[in-house]
């Protein structure tokens, strides 16, 4: 039976929720959905510069998990960009 999954401090409220192509009607566009850890893991390390330990600490996460999370969330950027599908980015008070 697997670990249940631990809390991850999230300190990031994304400013929308949606991207997608331009042009291109939500309704016809594939969805992928980026959790709040892994954009929150996305901030830390890409946009703050952080390096992995320092933001697994800010995380409350230990250096392998913020290394698998991260790894999740630029796999889906990379096929929202490649593909052109619609990225939908959850928050973390949709879990409240």
């Amino acid at each position: 039976m697997p670990r249940p999954p631990c809390h991850k401090h999230i300190a990031f409220e994304p400013p929308c929720r949606y991207f997608k192509p331009a042009g291109v009607p939500l309704k016809d566009l594939e969805e992928v959905t980026l959790k709040a850890e892994e954009a929150e893991a996305i901030r830390l390390a890409d946009c703050k510069g952080l390096y992995h330990k320092e933001a697994a600490d800010e995380m409350k996460v230990s250096r392998q998990t913020f290394d698998r999370i991260l790894k999740q969330a630029r796999q889906k950027i990379a096929c929202v960009i490649t593909k052109g599908h619609a990225l939908k980015i959850e928050c973390e008070k949709d879990f409240e």
